[in-house]
């Protein structure tokens, strides 16, 4: 027996007989092997949680039940059904890939893994789930619920982020990998660890791997995996621009496609030595009746924390159309909302501003 499975006894078989019995079975993702429907819900399910993305799934899906459907959308359509999911690069990567499987592979999602790998926003990890969750093909997966069920299983030291950490947990999953029941497996071994073998208290005693467990026998199941290094966590700042017209209307501007929000919808923004009256003068002219700082509001990303101070413009009359003639900015209507992708700090300033409590 190789160093690498010093404890593949019976895995496999464990966590497919615990999956048939105890997995999750109903979600809305399972109820067909669709690999369009797979591969929306292996995005969707990036770094969010499983109740949450399972309303944004179904209008999704809805919306866009086929792939030609994404395909042909405009992407602020797109971006409009993600709004609020966050990770936005998600919803863009999964609008080009749809364009691509269109274009070179007849709006069918591909089988060869090399294909699937090289669509936009998919890795190794998530091609290798698709393609086991849709067909039962024998792809090993390693997203980080099963990084944290093998760390503890084998005792892995180290930081998962580490290249040869990583290295390690794919060979320990490629081990355990069985021929046949992939799909199942694939299920189990994800369930497993969103749902027993958790980040804080396990349910040791509900996991039917729980006796051959290296972290378990030693007690050492907080330990595992291994934290990153600590780093301090920035915070940048930024100026946006709430320019109301007399009717409620809220200038908004087209983000550029990479960076943050990358193509949602929000207020201009300003730098901090940045001239805002002469900005205003430059877009609004006359029009400009009142300027007022607003609180500001922080929202936190995954590496650092944005602190968005609202600088409120009240317009006397609605400004000239230079202001949104290039089609990169629009006059919009909460009352009448036009479908926009808007991150949720956006939408919680807009309505802020709508119920006067920027103040």
């Amino acid at each position: 027996m190789s160093d690498l499975e010093p404890l593949t006894d019976g895995v496999a078989e464990r966590l497919v007989a615990w999956q048939r019995a105890d997995g999750r079975n109903d979600l809305p993702w399972q109820r067909s092997a669709d690999p369009y429907r797979v591969w929306i819900s292996e995005i969707m399910l990036q770094q969010t949680q499983v109740a949450t993305v399972i309303p944004y799934f179904e209008r999704f899906v809805g919306r866009f039940p086929v792939i030609p459907a994404l395909a042909a959308a405009p992407v602020d359509d797109v971006l409009h059904l993600w709004s609020g999911l966050g990770y936005y690069a998600r919803a863009r990567n999964l609008h080009k890939a749809a364009q691509i499987i269109v274009a070179d592979h007849g709006g069918r999602f591909p089988q060869a893994f090399d294909d699937v790998l090289a669509l936009p926003g998919i890795g190794r990890s998530t091609a290798g789930a698709i393609l086991a969750l849709s067909g039962g093909r024998r792809f090993p997966i390693l997203d980080g619920n099963v990084k944290r069920v093998l760390a503890r299983l084998h005792a892995v030291e180290g930081w998962p982020g580490r290249r040869e950490v990583e290295k390690r947990l794919w060979q320990l999953a490629d081990v355990h990998t069985p021929e046949t029941d992939v799909a199942v497996y694939t299920q189990a071994i994800m369930d497993l660890g969103a749902t027993v073998c958790t980040r804080s208290q396990p349910r040791c005693g509900a996991c039917p791997l729980h006796d051959g467990c290296a972290a378990r026998s030693a007690g050492t199941q907080s330990r595992y995996p291994g934290k990153r290094p600590p780093r301090k966590r920035p915070t940048r700042t930024t100026r946006m621009v709430l320019a109301m017209a007399p009717g409620g209307e809220v200038l908004l501007e087209r983000r550029p496609p990479s960076g943050i929000w990358g193509g949602l919808w929000s207020p201009p923004e300003l730098a901090q030595e940045d001239d805002v009256d002469g900005w205003c003068r430059a877009v609004f002219g006359d029009a400009v009746s009142r300027i007022e700082e607003g609180a500001s509001m922080r929202h936190a990303f995954t590496h650092f924390d944005l602190e968005i101070t609202p600088l409120i413009v009240r317009l006397a009359a609605m400004p000239v159309a230079h202001c949104v003639e290039d089609g990169e900015r629009v006059w919009y209507n909460r009352r009448a909302p036009a479908r926009l992708g808007l991150a949720a700090p956006v939408e919680r300033l807009l309505a802020a501003l709508g119920a006067g409590d920027l103040a």
